[in-house]
């Protein structure tokens, strides 16, 4: 009763119509709806979870093709492949927060593959069941206003980041052995991290003081005359892709330090881009980055209004005034891959990895006594080639 069942039942089925859309991009786009029910419904700490299934239908499309009225035709006319439709049942996950009070605590949600219980923290929108490897996506934590405007999607699989980042780690010298072992990079994990991205066009007015020097020479005597000018500049500012991360618990100087990302090619958010991977949501608003971002558009647009003023040798007094004549702020979620080292000295390690350029971050584990070892073979060799030539 404390929920509109109309409203959860589309969701329902927007997130299973772009889930079918986004893994068969080759199909005619063509998903049909047939039935959505409730399978389970059960509150957990102030969170109330509900486990719909979804009946639907589809015509898969191979490349360069194209389907009509079910029969698939080729690019040759003279050829022609009867194509199926297909048919499956989804499950997808509802939350919604039913007691704000209790919301903040770590949240149960039943896998809707096997049963198990999947524990979850208030800003988790994405997951996998731990026991079969099921993808798990809360759909409830990624609406409203936590519905992200884009997404950049994973260019890089698990497989090739797996691969890019031993290749890294082999440059590094006195790494653990058991660093390298399959069981520990397999634990790599992607990441949808959320991002607020910040721009616009402004109206710039600059005013200093400049200073000119005149430098000049008649017979032995040097003479040198210095000029202050009042200086105004106005113009105008295009400032796109300033961005912050957008969650508290994120390592901010490891994640922002893989960066930069493409942002060129950011694709308006689907659930279907969430399938497979963890995801988390926002927990820091505008409002809270706000004056941290003005404050580098303001030092952007300084520096561009210096630049008009280049004939000056200094300037000093700044002021400035900036007017947005239009500023945009976007909801993203960027791609990271992460692995975490329980290192032997009681340390753990953090890594990530740009999951669409494959940049690297991290601090990697020392051996000593590798280190020591190699130091000692290093010095006896030394030694014994003294000693020879001698």
């Amino acid at each position: 009763p404390e929920f509109n069942w109309e409203e959860l039942r589309a969701e329902a089925e927007r997130s299973v119509r772009e889930l079918l859309e986004t893994k068969n991009v080759r199909t005619a786009g063509v998903v049909r709806i047939h039935k959505t029910v409730i399978s389970r419904y059960q509150k957990y700490n102030g969170t109330a979870s509900i486990l719909c299934e979804t009946a639907a239908e589809y015509w898969p499309q191979a490349e360069n093709g194209h389907v009509c009225g079910g029969v698939y035709r080729k690019q040759e006319p003279q050829k022609m492949t009867q194509v199926y439709k297909k048919q499956t049942v989804c499950a997808a996950e509802l939350l919604y927060v039913y007691d704000p009070g209790l919301s903040g605590a770590a949240a149960s949600v039943i896998c809707p593959n096997c049963g198990a219980e999947i524990v979850t923290d208030a800003t988790t929108a994405a997951t996998y069941c731990f026991y079969c490897h099921n993808p798990v996506v809360l759909s409830g934590r990624l609406s409203g206003e936590y519905m992200p405007d884009f997404v950049l999607p994973f260019k890089i699989s698990k497989e090739q980041a797996i691969e890019k980042f031993l290749s890294f780690a082999r440059k590094k010298r006195f790494i653990p052995k058991d660093f390298f072992e399959k069981n520990q990079v397999q634990k790599m994990t992607g990441v949808y991290f959320p991002y607020w991205i910040y721009g616009g066009e402004f109206e710039t007015d600059y005013m200093a003081r400049g200073r000119k020097v005149r430098v000049w020479q008649t017979g032995d005597v040097e003479y040198k005359e210095t000029s202050i000018y009042d200086v105004r500049r106005e113009g105008e500012v295009r400032v796109d892709g300033l961005s912050r991360n957008a969650l508290n618990k994120a390592d901010r100087d490891l994640i922002e330090c893989v960066q930069p990302y493409r942002l060129e090619e950011m694709q308006p958010f689907s659930m279907g881009y969430l399938s497979g991977f963890q995801a988390e949501k926002r927990d820091i608003e505008q409002a809270q980055i706000a004056p941290e971002l003005k404050k580098e558009l303001e030092t952007m647009a300084r520096g561009a209004m210096r630049n008009e003023a280049n004939e000056y040798l200094s300037l000093e007094q700044e002021k400035m005034k900036l007017s947005p004549k239009r500023e945009d702020w976007r909801y993203v979620l960027f791609p990271v891959w992460t692995l975490t080292y329980p290192g032997k000295d009681g340390k753990v390690y953090y890594y990530a990895m740009n999951g669409q350029t494959g940049t690297i971050n991290g601090d990697f584990p020392f051996e000593r006594k590798k280190a020591l070892l190699t130091s000692v073979v290093s010095a006896l060799f030394v030694l014994i080639f003294m000693l020879v030539g001698d």
